[in-house]
């Protein structure tokens, strides 16, 4: 039976609630005796990597090369990346939270401290994404400490490349690590970056980073995040360079905190590039505590959703995707 991927919509209304607790965090969670490793413009590439699995949506067995859950995803032949025959579509129905084929697709690979994922992307002209400042989730990595079949919202690492429409997409990209939240020692938000390693690195029991957006909350269970965002729109509004309406080309690359003495270090990496560009660079994020120093990087997921419904009827497009552990010479 498909697992529908749901960050379910209660949780999306509740984001706005969160924004609350904003002010509280920027005390509670404010970093304790650590020094903060600040954002870095560093232009080196990741370390070349091994390709783990490839997708070019040409035809739609998916079950045959790997894909579970949701092997129904619908691919077109009208839209796709020159050299190409066909590529994934995404439509979502006004007021939908998933496009019509329905929930996440997942797909497993071997477990990687380092993940780089390249694709092409396209929206319709139309395209708003949530109508708000959250949303739309697009792909997904989860962890291997979390299950082949687990539901992505509550997890011990989920980590989330998406964009968000604010007259024009902003890349985004951000974790949660719901699962690893702390409760004994306080109610959330509660700061235990000093006090314990057992604690989320995503809100709820602190962060070590600066200049992240975080977010956390009770939907029941205990919820919390942490994004980076550029500082820009990329998915330009209207035709020209960057158009959203056309074909552009997304690179990201994740590289997990290093765990010292027990303690994690915030040098974790989240790398964007939009068309070659980079426009997210960060070397400071603490993605794991000494309390999971192993966990890594394991199943990837195609699960585009909006928590509030879509507020038209709007497409994207995607193709082309590569998953590998780093950033090729030559992307």
């Amino acid at each position: 039976m498909t697992f529908k991927h749901k960050l379910s919509k209660r949780l999306a209304m509740l984001h706005e609630m969160a924004v609350a607790f904003l002010v509280a965090l920027a005390v509670a969670c404010a970093p304790g005796d650590r020094a903060l490793s600040p954002p870095q413009a560093d232009l080196a590439p990741p370390p070349i990597g091994m390709t783990l699995f490839q997708e070019t949506f040409d035809d739609s067995a998916f079950a045959a090369r790997g894909w579970y859950d949701n092997t129904s995803m619908v691919t077109t032949t009208t839209q796709h990346i020159p050299g190409s025959t066909a590529a994934l579509e995404a439509h979502f129905l006004a007021g939908a939270t998933t496009p019509t084929w329905g929930g996440s697709a997942r797909h497993l690979f071997a477990a990687t401290p380092t993940l780089y994922v390249s694709y092409w992307v396209k929206y319709s002209s139309n395209w708003v994404g949530s109508g708000h400042p959250y949303h739309p989730h697009e792909f997904l990595i989860m962890s291997d400490q979390d299950g082949d079949w687990d539901g992505p919202s509550s997890n011990w690492l989920t980590a989330y490349i998406e964009d968000n429409y604010q007259n024009g997409g902003i890349p985004r990209l951000a974790l949660q690590d719901n699962k690893a939240i702390n409760t004994s020692l306080g109610l959330p938000p509660v700061n235990l970056v000093s006090v314990t390693e057992s604690r989320s690195t995503a809100g709820c029991n602190g962060v070590v980073e600066a200049n992240v957006v975080t977010t956390c909350f009770n939907s029941p269970p205990w919820y919390n995040d942490k994004e980076v965002s550029a500082s820009q729109v990329w998915f330009q509004p209207t035709p020209g360079p960057g158009y959203k309406g056309d074909w552009n080309h997304v690179e990201v690359y994740f590289q997990l905190n290093s765990v010292v003495g027990g303690i994690g270090v915030g040098d974790g990496v989240m790398q964007y590039w939009f068309n070659g560009t980079l426009v997210l660079d960060r070397h400071d994020i603490l993605y794991r505590t000494g309390a999971r120093p192993n966990i890594q990087f394991h199943q990837f997921m195609i699960a585009p959703y909006i928590g509030d419904g879509s507020p038209v009827d709007q497409y994207m497009w995607i193709d082309d995707l590569t998953v590998a552990t780093g950033r090729p010479t030559t992307p």
